[in-house]
């Protein structure tokens, strides 16, 4: 094992040379193209390479390697990983949610027994109900009470059998699956429910016409002459699949909303269904195959969705309606749980952490997750910087925050101070921790296994602006000949808005100042995605546990690359 994690080392180190030749346009001080924004061919490259690395030790030293090559660029600043907080009546019990952010409410029960209707709020409006084009946690929960794939995640976490007979049989190199689907499955509409559903589905989630935010996620497989993803149904109730080299995590991935099953008739049943793939779900009454179906929408106010009589599990499903207030006013949702509309918050004011956290009604569980500040490495901000200068400009503001102030005064649920992009608690896929610093790899802040210290470091945050070409005054404060002015993009929240503010206080401590503007869910999600923005507030919950989930989303062509990295 020693040896073979020197070797990887060695591999690394080798590996890191080429890239930094590679990236020789990022070192230069001058740019000879006019473009500020990272070289990013190499990253591409390297997550690529990640796929196809049988070697899980080496392939672990290439995630570190993808990690440094992210982290130097500064476009993302880790301020905590996640953990997740929400308001529950003590009668409710049975529903559950997985490290992963997604929550099940199909097997609640009050006081012991089924229940009529569960009253929930979750977020505002959603952006997709279509799994394959949805990228947000609340939206991966409707997805996962409204579809359900050949796997689920049951409430310790386990990947189980959904609509598959078991588990599946893999050839002995682990690159071909072969499933057997459960006989007789329905979709919500009495159609019958088949392998070649799970053909189609998948091979629109991977196609870039679908324009699906998480395609990247089926880059794994091999692909045909046809450049379609190799995946084929034998018979009615069998798929087969072969991917490009054996992936830790593929039965994750075979619980992932993109990996559900959707309806061809009715997706192709709307009269824009190629230019508007999510059009068949722009109103309630879809049809689905998970737990329930939505039976009314009343947009930007509220939804019910009804038991689903198809749903291969209905027999366990023990509330008959989910009924979701869509809100993002946290105010108005803890008044309407008080006043007992609401049996289930999934967000509080922040000023009432501290009195709510003495209810019974509270609680606090584990994620596997960021909450970060994201730049968009395009933004006009860097204009006339090389990329070299703009690096150091966004890895100065990281130097700046007050990571602790932050947990202890806003999110105050005891937060861990994140300190690198990758979470703790997230594996390395060969039986360790990702995070830690070990014989094989040392993180560059060897005493909090990260790239920054949890404390602030001011002084080098002005020596990396003085380098970008910021000058000074004796006082320590920007010179009025270098101003720096920030534009904030947040959405709705007390907790968001009050990071945003602590963000605006510890930038003015040496004179930068900055705009806040808050955004409704649907706008900030669209704005992040295109790019209509410069700083913004992020988050990332793993989709699964291994850290290539958390280095692929800033691939040039992934969905997820709010940052524009190689855009």
């Amino acid at each position: 094992m020693r040896t073979r994690k020197w070797m990887a080392l060695l591999m690394a180190i080798a590996m890191m040379v080429t890239v930094l030749a590679g990236c020789g346009a990022a070192k230069k001080d001058t740019d000879e193209s006019g473009s500020y924004t990272p070289e990013w061919t190499e990253y591409d490259k390297l997550i690529k390479d990640i796929y196809q690395e049988t070697d899980l030790v080496a392939r672990e030293a290439k995630m570190h390697q993808a990690e440094d090559m992210l982290m130097e660029t500064g476009a993302v600043i880790p301020i905590y990983y996640y953990n997740d907080l929400y308001l529950e009546k003590p009668e409710f019990s049975g529903d559950y949610s997985t490290l992963f952010g997604t929550k099940y409410f199909m097997y609640a029960k009050k006081n012991g027994q089924p229940v009529d209707v569960m009253r929930i709020n979750l977020a505002s409006e959603p952006d997709h109900l279509d799994p394959a084009l949805n990228s947000s946690v609340d939206g991966a929960a409707l997805a996962s009470n409204s579809f359900v794939g050949l796997y689920t995640s049951d409430a310790n976490d386990n990947i189980v059998p959904a609509l598959a007979d078991g588990m599946p049989i893999v050839s002995e190199d682990g690159t071909q699956y072969t499933i057997n689907l459960k006989t007789w499955q329905k979709w919500s509409n009495g159609d019958p429910l088949t392998a070649e559903d799970f053909v189609y589905s998948w091979k629109r989630a991977a196609d870039p016409n679908t324009a699906s935010d998480y395609g990247y996620l089926f880059d794994v497989f091999k692909k045909d002459d046809k450049g379609e993803i190799m995946v084929q149904n034998n018979g009615y109730d069998q798929i087969q699949f072969t991917l490009n080299a054996p992936c830790p995590y593929m039965m994750n991935l075979l619980a992932f909303p993109v990996y559900m099953p959707v309806h061809k008739a009715s997706v192709e049943a709307a009269t824009d269904w190629q230019t508007n793939p999510g059009a068949w779900t722009s109103e309630a009454g879809f049809v689905s195959n998970g737990a329930y179906t939505l039976k009314e929408w009343k947009h930007n106010e509220s939804m019910v969705y009804v038991k689903n009589p198809n749903f291969y599990d209905a027999a366990n499903v023990s509330v008959d309606e989910l009924h979701f207030m869509l809100s993002a006013d946290d105010t108005a949702i803890l008044a309407a749980y008080k006043a007992g509309n609401l049996d289930y918050a999934d967000t509080v004011p922040n000023g009432e952490i501290p009195t709510l956290k003495n209810w019974p009604d509270f609680h606090v569980i584990d994620n596997l997750g960021t909450y970060y500040v994201g730049f968009n490495v395009k933004s006009e901000m860097f204009k006339g910087k090389t990329p070299d200068q703009a690096n150091k400009m966004r890895r100065a503001l990281a130097l700046l925050v007050n990571r602790q102030y932050i947990i202890d005064t806003i999110g105050q649920t005891q937060q861990e101070a994140a300190t690198s992009f990758i979470p703790t608690g997230m594996s390395d896929s060969h039986g360790g921790k990702f995070k830690a610093n070990d014989d094989a790899y040392t993180y560059k802040d060897q005493a909090s296994c990260g790239y920054y210290s949890v404390d602030v470091n001011k002084e080098e945050a002005i020596n990396l602006l003085k380098e970008a070409g910021f000058e000074f005054d004796e006082n320590g404060k920007l010179s009025s000949k270098t101003p720096l002015h920030i534009n904030y993009l947040t959405n709705e929240g007390t907790g968001h808005e009050g990071v945003a503010q602590a963000l605006q206080q510890d930038f003015a401590q040496i004179g930068i100042t900055m705009d806040i503007s808050v955004e409704d869910w649907q706008t900030f999600l669209n704005d992040r995605k295109s790019g209509n923005f410069d700083v913004a507030r992020e988050g990332w919950l793993a989709d699964y546990d291994d850290p290539i989930n958390m280095l692929e989303m800033f691939t040039s062509d992934s969905g997820n690359n709010d940052c524009q990295l190689g855009k």
